[in-house]
């Protein structure tokens, strides 16, 4: 990275995992009940250049083998998405402080030098902003949160699967309300092919862990 990363997170959060710059995943999915399809690999790129806490704590529950095992919990033809855990809680509570972790909204946008945090965009009145990340490919990642507290994100993750002529960059219902941080970049085609109850078998870091800044896993000896 050139010059270092490019601003400042607020202070707030400086102390979370971020993601200063680019990573990518492998997650392994186990496919149950089809003959013709029964494991895929799916290459993930995450961007932090433009939601660094939000691919930050993602990284960081991926080295924690968070999603390892784990189920996929909706495959509607609209999105696929994983990430609550068993139990009572809807995120990802840090056994250092049986507290759940939430992360902010965190949405950047053309022309800007950093990410808004905690806001939609049009709660901010940036009707006409254009994202930097935008819901604009088949395998968009972003980030779930509950519909009326922007900053509920935890564990919960989601793939966009509508084509981009259905749901147009920046003229969607998710543009600008959910943070998206990463693109599904090898067989995102097969994000459709998956069920409820495909067995996510691992995903693993295969490049740009040296760019997780406040990890807060525990690396077994």
């Amino acid at each position: 990275m050139v010059g270092g990363f490019p601003y400042e997170v607020p202070e707030e959060y400086q102390n979370m995992p971020l993601l200063k710059g680019r990573a990518a995943v492998n997650m392994k999915v186990k496919v149950k009940d089809n003959p013709n399809f029964e494991e895929c690999v799916f290459h993930i790129v995450l961007d932090g250049y433009n939601a660094p806490v939000t691919a930050g704590n993602f990284v960081d529950l991926v080295e924690r083998h968070f999603y390892d095992g784990m189920e996929i919990q909706r495959a509607d033809g609209f999105v696929v998405q994983t990430g609550d855990p068993e139990g009572p809680a809807e995120g990802f509570i840090d056994p250092s402080t049986e507290k759940p972790r939430t992360v902010p909204l965190e949405i950047m946008v053309n022309g800007e030098k950093a990410p808004f945090y905690g806001a939609t965009l049009e709660e901010l009145g940036l009707y006409k902003a254009q994202t930097k990340l935008p819901f604009n490919a088949f395998g968009t990642m972003a980030m779930a949160r509950d519909e009326f507290e922007n900053n509920s994100g935890s564990s919960q993750v989601f793939w966009l699967l509508k084509e981009s002529e259905l749901t147009p960059s920046n003229a969607n219902i998710l543009d600008g309300r959910y943070a998206v941080f990463g693109y599904v970049t090898e067989n995102e085609d097969y994000l459709a092919d998956l069920k409820v109850g495909d067995v996510i078998e691992s995903i693993q870091v295969v490049s740009g862990l040296e760019n997780l800044v406040n990890p807060s896993y525990k690396i077994a000896g």
